[in-house]
């Protein structure tokens, strides 16, 4: 019967260095590794201890047992009152108790590829910043929208919604601009799937950026918005996007009926793989300021009461999902994000279908701002708030906090 053969790892290493110099023959596994062959008979095994695995069992058995540390109990402050514990079977706190059981136990988590990335762009070559959003930039397409990506792509997020500041001059009452083919927005998705063919791009459909009026869609002299006019245009702009490479096209304008028009006229045109995520629970929020800054899209008479929903709504939420769903959206998206975790759950409870929040300019600037004065601490805030939108049940969380955060969860450094 075959003995016992011990190796030793610096000789069978160096051994096998200099053998893979003359041969390209692989390495033979057993031999890399500080192991000893056993034989058939199970023959003895020295321990560190100098004695045999059978002594310290044999001793074990006869309850000679090796010293061990006692158990670590700490002491409470003094004047801690002695008390009678609590008669109770279940205590939670239990696995809270320490890091690793917490983690263990963590019920929602959230990574690079939940997030996606709202970036502002425009004809110039320079990046602007954005007084209201610190960190924010109107980026120019050609340099800086693609050093963003990149950048952002380094740390594992691959999703963009791109959000054009259009020149006044191509701004018509009709927002014809919305669906040129050779418009800032087909540009730049041109651009950016050449330059980054595996990413994935969303689009705004909707003709606030590109009105004279600033609304969502085609005022009537009286001030009514009007819905089926906006619809046909909006159809146009969601094709035109299509055409130029977009993989989701996502209706913000809250026109009732759009999303079915929408996926009529891109399969219509052969896009039956373009997605759809609807804008389904929008409401008519004051944490939109901000944005509405970076694009100058800010209505220029009234508001947007009568398409976008009132806050005070919860049911209607379901109104506007079955709506949603029956016209063929992919995607159910709800605006604002942290105040309406409530719509969120909502969404989610009632529907199969992918659903995704919008962590608006508001919700971002006001944790920039308690950042800055030192009232909370920024990256922690940050964080809860895209767990909290997780944990509510959104499966994906537009953010401009996406490339910051994601830094945070890859234990990276943030790139200048």
């Amino acid at each position: 019967m075959a003995s016992t053969v011990a190796f030793s790892p610096a000789v069978a290493v160096g051994a096998n260095v200099q053998r893979s110099r003359r041969t390209s023959l692989p390495r033979p596994v057993q031999r890399a590794r500080p192991v000893a062959v056993r034989s058939s008979s199970e023959q003895a095994v020295q321990a560190r201890s100098g004695r045999t695995i059978e002594e310290c069992e044999a001793d074990a058995v006869a309850g000679k047992f090796p010293a061990a540390p006692p158990p670590n109990r700490p002491q409470a402050p003094s004047g801690t009152p002695e008390i009678r514990s609590l008669d109770m079977a279940k205590r939670p706190r239990r696995n809270r108790r320490s890091p690793v059981l917490r983690a263990a136990f963590q019920e929602t988590s959230i990574t690079p590829a939940n997030l996606v990335l709202p970036l502002f762009i425009h004809e110039g070559e320079e990046d602007t910043p954005i007084g209201a959003m610190p960190g924010c930039f109107r980026l120019g397409w050609r340099h800086g929208l693609l050093e963003e990506v990149y950048k952002s792509r380094d740390v594992g997020v691959n999703s963009f919604v791109l959000f054009p500041k259009v020149p006044d001059g191509l701004k018509p009452q009709t927002g014809d601009e919305a669906y040129n083919d050779n418009g800032l927005v087909p540009r730049t998705i041109r651009l950016l799937k050449d330059k980054y063919p595996d990413i994935v791009i969303y689009t705004d459909v909707a003709l606030d950026p590109y009105s004279s009026d600033g609304h969502d869609g085609i005022v009537r002299e009286d001030g009514v918005i009007m819905n089926d006019e906006t619809v046909h245009q909006l159809c146009k702009q969601a094709v035109s996007q299509a055409r130029a490479g977009a993989d989701v096209v996502s209706p913000s304008d809250m026109m009732d009926g759009r999303v079915g028009a929408i996926r009529s006229a891109l399969d219509a045109e052969g896009f039956h793989d373009v997605s759809i995520m609807s804008y389904t629970a929008k409401y008519a929020s004051s944490f939109y300021g901000p944005f509405r800054e970076a694009l100058d899209s800010n209505p220029r008479f009234g508001d947007k009461k009568t398409y976008q929903m009132n806050p005070a709504n919860y049911r209607e939420a379901l109104i506007e999902t079955a709506s949603d769903e029956a016209e063929g959206a992919d995607i159910l998206l709800v605006k604002p994000g942290l105040p309406y975790l409530d719509i969120i759950r909502l969404l989610r409870d009632n529907s199969a279908l992918p659903i995704a929040a919008y962590q608006v300019s508001g919700e971002y600037s006001m944790i920039k701002a308690g950042g800055v004065l030192k009232m909370v601490d920024e990256e922690k805030v940050m964080m809860e708030s895209l767990l909290c939108l997780r944990r509510a049940g959104a499966d994906t969380i537009l953010t401009y906090f996406a490339r910051q955060a994601a830094n945070v969860l890859c234990g990276t450094r943030p790139r200048t």
